[in-house]
């Protein structure tokens, strides 16, 4: 639904003409009245619509008792209908709505508690039962479990966050979205995770079904939220939704501490608080160690220098590490390197080189790596599941699954990416700025693909973003089909825009995940790509590969879609739109 400017007053009197007039001037007089005639049906219809929409969000307009928590009412049917699992929602929300209407905040916030309330019964009972699944005892299986327990944990972090703002919800609104869709996501990671295991069928088979209300319910619970916002939004109703109470201010967490960081890379490193050093000229040999020693959840940025050399690591920022800048002496001086992949017997989501789990986590100058090699299929060199986590100026290489911007909010400026097979993958809001992307040779009858968007929610505010970036090879790909991406889950969403792409792009642009198409429901776009790679002539025609207009793109650049004008640091050049 667009926005309608119910303010804006329709001049209904009526035209006379006096005299006589000439057929030209008749004419135009006839083409007046019919024209004003459709502005009046059109004015009358909008105020009739805001009329129905305002009725449905407001309800009765009864007023409450306590006036200040009058943020209007809605009914659970009217909610329930906008949600993918309309049983689920009905059944949910049936004991928390007596005379039919409920207030918007409330309705969401029960809701959530539903949702909060069946995971943690889930992720309770996954804990206690493990020995429901079948007498688990090869390394890759135990390490799929205790992944599917930690996500699990996760995800009951991020409902938690969700109940606990302080202030109106459609301030928060962004945050909330973020938090939910990474709930999701973490759910889902664990069914997948499951999935890789070989003659592991019965064993997801079981697992989905263990989360099927959890995942449900969050579902639903993220549906709410995002209809409540357009609702608000379409009819520009933000003063009468959460403006009533008395206390205007936006929720403490919405408001991050300053974290200013300086521009010269060298004062950065004079700064640091924990300096590594591989050959023992510091406190701490190795990256783990000191991050062993940050204290956790810090509301104080805190700042590792890693200096020049190999470190071979397999690193995890917890997700207790909080506000983290770790800088090196340069993307190709200080390299973290590992070789973990799901050949050898760890899950995907195992693999990662290097691992960040704690919020507002920055990387610097730094180089991650990955060399398992092409032969041992998904080996990941960086892995980002922290929301608000920057990457600048770094290096990331592998094959495939290398970049894993597995979900939250994640920002990379000036990074080098290389890889073959879904290199840059994941369910993220993600947007890659100013960097070099670069496939290399896969084994021997693969085609490389650049993404793989993994959003299996319509109302997940998530996708890959790509702007202003540089698409060329590594190497001789004489041979080699390579591709934009493929389509990971239904609603895969990916944007390549103002990017420079070589001839290596096969023309088709995108490769079907299996079939001959892609599912309808995907969202691929390209936009003011340049290089005789970025030609959409003979691109794909399905119906979810479309042309994209200056206003829709511009949703997809850092500022609206990541927020990250309020917590990209200073020191991390970026652009915030087109």
């Amino acid at each position: 639904m667009q926005n309608q400017n119910t303010q804006q007053m329709i001049n209904m009197s009526t035209f006379l003409s006096y005299g006589k007039v000439n057929e030209f001037d008749q004419a135009m007089l006839e083409s007046r009245r019919k024209t004003r005639r459709r502005i009046v049906i059109i004015g009358l219809s909008t105020i009739v619509l805001v009329a129905v929409v305002v009725a449905a969000v407001l309800g009765s307009a009864s007023s409450r008792s306590d006036s200040s928590k009058d943020h209007g009412t809605i009914s659970a049917l009217t909610v329930c209908n906008e949600t993918l699992y309309k049983d689920t929602c009905y059944k949910s929300l049936s004991n928390a709505v007596n005379s039919g209407q409920i207030g918007f905040e409330d309705l969401f916030k029960f809701s959530m508690e539903v949702a909060l309330n069946e995971l943690s019964k889930a992720s309770e009972n996954f804990s206690k039962n493990a020995s429901v699944f079948n007498g688990v005892n090869d390394t890759m299986t135990v390490t799929a479990l205790k992944n599917c327990g930690e996500l699990l944990s996760m995800a009951l972090d991020h409902l938690n966050s969700s109940l606990s703002l302080t202030g109106s919800m459609l301030d928060a609104v962004n945050d909330l979205r973020t938090w939910l869709s990474s709930a999701g996501t973490y759910q889902q990671t664990c069914i997948d995770g499951i999935q890789e295991i070989a003659n592991g069928e019965k064993l997801k088979n079981g697992i989905s079904e263990h989360l099927k209300n959890s995942t449900e319910l969050t579902s639903n619970s993220l549906a709410i939220i995002t209809w409540i916002a357009k609702v608000a939004n379409s009819v520009q109703l933000r003063k009468l939704l959460g403006s009533q109470t008395e206390d205007h201010h936006q929720p403490e967490w919405l408001r991050p501490e300053d974290r200013k960081l300086i521009d010269q890379s060298w004062d950065l490193k004079k700064k640091a608080n924990f300096v590594v050093a591989k050959d023992g000229s510091s406190k701490y040999k190795s990256i783990m160690a000191a991050l062993n020693a940050v204290p956790d959840k810090s509301k104080k940025r805190l700042i590792i220098y890693v200096k020049k050399g190999v470190y071979y690591e397999n690193v995890r920022v917890e997700k207790v590490k909080w506000n983290v800048t770790m800088i090196g002496d340069g993307m190709d001086q200080t390299i973290v390197s590992g070789s973990l992949n799901v050949i050898d017997g760890t899950p995907t989501f195992s693999t990662a080189t290097f691992a960040v789990f704690g919020q507002g986590f920055v990387a610097r100058d730094m180089g991650f790596r990955n060399t398992a090699g092409p032969s041992k299929h998904q080996a990941v060199a960086l892995m980002s599941t922290a929301d608000r986590s920057v990457f600048y100026r770094c290096h990331i290489d592998a094959f495939q699954d290398t970049l894993y911007a597995h979900s939250n909010r994640q920002f990379y400026r000036e990074c080098n990416i290389y890889g073959t097979v879904d290199f840059i993958f994941g369910n993220a809001a993600v947007v890659l700025q100013n960097c070099k992307i670069s496939p290399k040779k896969p084994m021997t009858g693969q085609k490389n693909t650049i993404t793989a968007q993994g959003k299996m929610d319509p109302n997940q505010n998530t996708g890959i973003s790509i702007q202003n970036c540089s698409i060329w090879p590594y190497g001789n790909l004489s041979g080699v089909e390579t591709y934009l991406g493929r389509p990971w889950k239904n609603y895969s969403t990916t944007i390549f825009m103002q990017s420079m792409m070589g001839s290596l792009i096969y023309p088709s642009g995108w490769l079907p995940w299996v079939g001959n198409s892609g599912p309808d429901t995907i969202f691929y776009r390209e936009f003011q790509n340049y290089g005789p790679g970025s030609s959409t002539i003979n691109r794909v025609k399905w119906k979810g590969v479309k042309n994209i207009t200056h206003k829709e793109v511009n949703k997809f650049t850092v500022k609206p879609f990541l927020q990250g004008d309020k917590w990209v640091p200073n020191g991390v050049t970026y652009k915030p739109g087109l």
